[in-house]
């Protein structure tokens, strides 16, 4: 079923070494062909295996496990944004809502799922773009979320928020996040927004220290179109962020648009995932 197999790690990875090591080797074991990206590769120089250096080179994979924390899925979200690739994650970070294979129990769990005994969990993605004046200035894509912040003043921020062409607000605050089910339990939830269950197709709309205290988060249907202008001050201090990574300073009169990307990720968990486990585990709940 996974022959070939991608591992893919984030920059500082030199702490998850030994964990890199075991996978390759326990892959290897079950002839698996292994290929690296570039941080992999730089953890193991003389292991003689293939390299990616793009995500083109990744093509034919039939799986790729992202090895590290949660920012380790999402580098790899953006590395398999428009391929049909299955994401597995081992957890060597701190929360692990999306890598969620323990570190200390690795061969258990890879030789149950190459058995074929896992769970396939479809997420969508979402797509921005920039648009400044009459042109398209920028477009990415996010797995967890969309922010629009202030970035170098201590000043408010004045945004106009449209759902599908409809003014939904306008408001001062020090920004917007714009996140999908995936990213309810991120920056979206610190920001006092709702959990949602990843399979929903909603949004949900966080504002960040808005200046009116009657403003909430908001959920919306999963296929809406998004659009948010930057308004006064006539200043650059705006910034976009998608999934943590900036993406674009912003201006006055800037549009930036966020809707459903077509094409979706599909994680591989244990055979035994339960979410509400996971949301207990991690949040602490009783």
């Amino acid at each position: 079923m996974f022959n070939k197999i991608a591992l893919i790690t984030n920059y500082d990875a030199d702490i998850i070494a030994d964990t890199v090591r075991t996978v390759v080797g326990f892959l290897r074991s079950r002839g698996r062909e292994v290929i690296l990206d570039e941080h992999s590769a730089g953890l193991l120089p003389d292991s003689g295996l293939a390299t990616a250096y793009t995500g083109d080179d990744l093509g034919d994979c039939d799986l790729a496990i992202a090895i590290g924390g949660d920012g380790t899925m999402l580098r790899a979200a953006r590395i398999l944004a428009n391929l049909d690739i299955p994401l597995l994650g081992i957890n060597r970070g701190r929360l692990g809502f999306l890598a969620d294979i323990p570190a200390d129990s690795v061969e258990e769990h890879l030789d149950a799922i190459l058995s074929g005994e896992f769970v396939e969990d479809e997420r969508f993605q979402l797509h921005c773009q920039v648009d400044s004046g009459d042109r398209t200035v920028l477009e990415s894509d996010a797995f967890n979320d969309v922010i629009i912040q202030k970035w170098n003043f201590a000043k408010l921020i004045e945004l106009e928020t449209y759902v599908d062409d409809k003014l939904v607000h306008t408001q001062r605050a020090d920004g917007m996040i714009v996140a999908s089910p995936t990213g309810s339990t991120a920056y979206a939830l610190s920001g006092g927004g709702p959990i949602l269950y990843p399979s929903l197709n909603a949004l949900v709309l966080v504002p960040i220290c808005p200046h009116t205290l009657s403003n909430r988060p908001l959920v919306i249907d999963g296929d809406s179109r998004v659009e948010i202008v930057v308004g006064e001050p006539d200043t650059n201090h705006a910034s976009l962020t998608c999934d943590g990574e900036i993406s674009a300073r912003l201006s006055t009169g800037d549009r930036v648009i966020v809707y459903k990307k077509d094409h979706k990720m599909h994680l591989i968990h244990p055979a035994d995932h339960d979410h509400f486990a996971i949301l207990r585990a991690k949040l602490h709940w009783g």
